[in-house]
This record gives C-alpha cells, sequence and structure tokens, in this order.
C-alpha cells in the first residue's frame, strides 16, 4: 500500500483518523458550553490516564470546540523543573493576552474595557509580553504579585465580562500533576470561587492518574470541584473501528483474520493502534490485509515501538536510575511497594528516595498511592522483559 496514503498516525497527541470510545467525555464538555450559553455555571473537568491512551487529543479536542463557541482560552503544559513555575505563569500571561486580542474587535462593553484592563495588568506584573490591548493598566488588580490573588482576580473580571454573552473563560493545562503548588492552588481557588459565585471560569486538565490525589493534597476541597474523567483502554469493539474504518474509506479492508492480531497486540491503547495501523498499511501488497500481513505488522510495529517508545524513555534514566525501572518490572504493570523496590535494588528506603524523585521529574514513573511507584506508559515492563539481558547489561 502507498505510505503516502497511510491514514494512521502515531504520535503525541496527534488526533487518529478516527476519535473512537470517547463519546462520553466529548459530551460532557458539550454540556459544560452548553450549560455556559444558558447561563448556568458547572465544574471544571479533569482527564486523567497513563501516556497513550489520548488524553492529549481529548484535551485539545474539548480546547478547539471552546474556541469554536468564542470562549476565550488558554492552553498550557505544565513543567516539573526548577523553572517550570515561571515558565507556565508567563506562559498564562502571554496565552491571556494574546486571546484577548480577539475581543478588541468588538464594540466593547465597561465590563468587557475593565477585563482588558484586568488582563493587561496582570501581563505587566509577569513582564511575558509587550502585547498592547489598546487599554490602560487596572490599578490595584490583578497586579499583587500574589498569583493566587491575581488569578482571582483575572477570572472574575474576565469571566464575568464574557457571561454577557454566554462565553466563558477556560485554562487547558496538560500535565497538570507538575504544576508546582503554588501556581496549582490558585488555580484549585480559582475554580472554588467561580463555582460558589457562579463565574464561568473553568479549569480544564489532563494527567497521569495521580492526578485527583495531587490536587486533593494541595486543597482539600478540589475532589468536589471537578468532573473526573478516567481515560483508558478501548473496548474490543472501539478499538476495531480505530483500525478498520480508516482503511475502509479508502478503499481497504480487513480478512476475518486480520484484524484479531493487531488488536491483541494493542491491548486497547490507541497509541499502539496507530503504530500496527500504520504498519500494516505500509506492508501489505494488496488493499485486503490478511493474517500474514498482520503478523508482519506486529512484529515490525513492536520493534518500532522498542526503537522509539519505550527505548526513548528508557535512555532519559541514568545507569543506577535504571536499576529501579528494572526492579520495577518483576509487577509488571501493576504499581510496585517502594519498600519492596529498595529491598530489589539493595538500598535503604531513605536512599531509594532521589532516583525515585528523578524518575518522576523525567516523567518516567508516577505515584499511584503513598509508597507505590508505577510505569507512566503502558507495556514498559514487557519493554524491560523482552530486553532484559541488553538492559541488565546497560
Amino acid at each position: 500500500m502507498d505510505p503516502s496514503l497511510n491514514p494512521y498516525s502515531p504520535g503525541s497527541g496527534r488526533r487518529p483518523p478516527e476519535l473512537v470510545g470517547r463519546a462520553g467525555e466529548l459530551e460532557a464538555f458539550d454540556t459544560l458550553v452548553a450549560r455556559t450559553r444558558n447561563g448556568l455555571s458547572d465544574r471544571g473537568i479533569v482527564l486523567t490516564g497513563l501516556r497513550g491512551v489520548g488524553k492529549t487529543v481529548l484535551l485539545n479536542e474539548m480546547h478547539a470546540h471552546a474556541d469554536r463557541f468564542e470562549w476565550l482560552t488558554v492552553r498550557l503544559e505544565a513543567r516539573r523543573d526548577e523553572a517550570g513555575a515561571a515558565a507556565v505563569r508567563r506562559a498564562l500571561a502571554r496565552e491571556v493576552v494574546a486571546a484577548a486580542r480577539k475581543l478588541t474587535r468588538r464594540s466593547l462593553s465597561a465590563r468587557m474595557r475593565q477585563a482588558l484592563e484586568t488582563i493587561s495588568a496582570f501581563n505587566a506584573k509577569i513582564g511575558a509580553t509587550g502585547i498592547s490591548l489598546g487599554v490602560d493598566l487596572a490599578k490595584g488588580r490583578a497586579d499583587s504579585g500574589d498569583p493566587e490573588v491575581d488569578l482571582l482576580e483575572l477570572a472574575e473580571d474576565v469571566s464575568l465580562a464574557l457571561a454577557e454573552d454566554g462565553r466563558a473563560f477556560g485554562v487547558f493545562i496538560d500535565e497538570m500533576q507538575d504544576l508546582d503548588e503554588t501556581t496549582m492552588g490558585a488555580l484549585i481557588a480559582a475554580q472554588h470561587l467561580a463555582g460558589q459565585r457562579g463565574w464561568p471560569f473553568y479549569v480544564i486538565g489532563a494527567g497521569l492518574p495521580n492526578l485527583p490525589r495531587v490536587l486533593t493534597e494541595t486543597r482539600s476541597y478540589a475532589e468536589r470541584l471537578f468532573t473526573y474523567r478516567s481515560i483508558g483502554q478501548l473496548p474490543p469493539g472501539e478499538a476495531a473501528r480505530a483500525l478498520v474504518e480508516p482503511a475502509e474509506r479508502l478503499g481497504a479492508r480487513f480478512a476475518p483474520d486480520g484484524l484479531a492480531p493487531l488488536l491483541d497486540a494493542a491491548g486497547g491503547y490507541p497509541y499502539f493502534l496507530q503504530e500496527y495501523g500504520q504498519a500494516i498499511w505500509n506492508l501489505a501488497p494488496a488493499k485486503v490485509f490478511t493474517a500474514d500481513d498482520a503478523a508482519a505488522a506486529v512484529q515490525f510495529g513492536l520493534e518500532h515501538l522498542d526503537a522509539g517508545f519505550f527505548r526513548s524513555r528508557w535512555e532519559r534514566a541514568t545507569p543506577a536510575e535504571r536499576r529501579v525501572l528494572l526492579a520495577m518490572a518483576q509487577d509488571n504493570d501493576a504499581p510496585s511497594p517502594t519498600s519492596e523496590i529498595a529491598r530489589r535494588v539493595g538500598l535503604k528506603i531513605t536512599s531509594l528516595g532521589p532516583y525515585r524523585a528523578n524518575l518522576m521529574a523525567k516523567g518516567l514513573i508516577y505515584s499511584p498511592e503513598h509508597g507505590q511507584v508505577a510505569y507512566t506508559v503502558p507495556g514498559m515492563a514487557a519493554f524491560v522483559d523482552r530486553h532484559r539481558d541488553e538492559l541488565d547489561r546497560s
């Protein structure tokens, strides 16, 4: 088959040709938009799951839908490194002022002009960009230097101005578990007050499965502020649609025995489905994909995943950190008790702490519960088992 026509699209955050199995999440956001248009408030939305399940794709879909309804939107990606806190706040200010430029094309109500002045003051305090909105800076509004106070005032002024036309202020955050505690607390506090006072301000976040715990550890009331949606493997029928429908639109099809091997290998994970779909399209000599084509695609696709998806993560770790990753593989992809990992690598549990912290900062593991660690990507334990001799030597 012609690779230039290949419909499958593996990649970080890339929208697949057929977005299946996520209707519930998209309907939840549609309802949020509709309630806002009717002058009703709602909760924010938090998407959680391992890497490769499509959280970023869903977040982007929601962001695009909000833009179609002329929300003022901000799209951020959190960072765990030392410069992350300042970078995220600058990005927030930069994105808000850039989005607000669209509002200047309309005739401005008094409330909207006040909102633009507050945005300008917020931006000037952080020093993110020199973009002008053609208004004066608000005096004593969103310019205190206290992130929580300033974000609350920004959320209030902007969302109340947008509410005049049934619109909202939405902050869309990927890798939300990596937000610094101050920014996280400020966003939660703003969502809390917005819910109490009916402001159309919403935080829409995506992150690893431990994100709900991180939120409640930051503010105990966070569990009541969001609709939590766990994103996981696709059911078999939806996984089959993700492979079959893109092929059929281009005149190709799967033979009766040509689909199951790909579904078994992918395990319902959207990223893996795209990888194996791309492989069978490129390898198949004809428009009917056979069992032989599927067997070749599974082998080729797995080699590609090992060389890229898994290997790139493995190589981020230092040799000492890799000992921890190897020890975790004994539990397959289930969470590993940190005390047991310490025993396996011959360390005191206090000495394991720095390795654990570094692996979390690199996005390779997360803590699903206190005293546990787990891989952030599905299938990492199987990768270790496939290459254990080589990885042991490294």
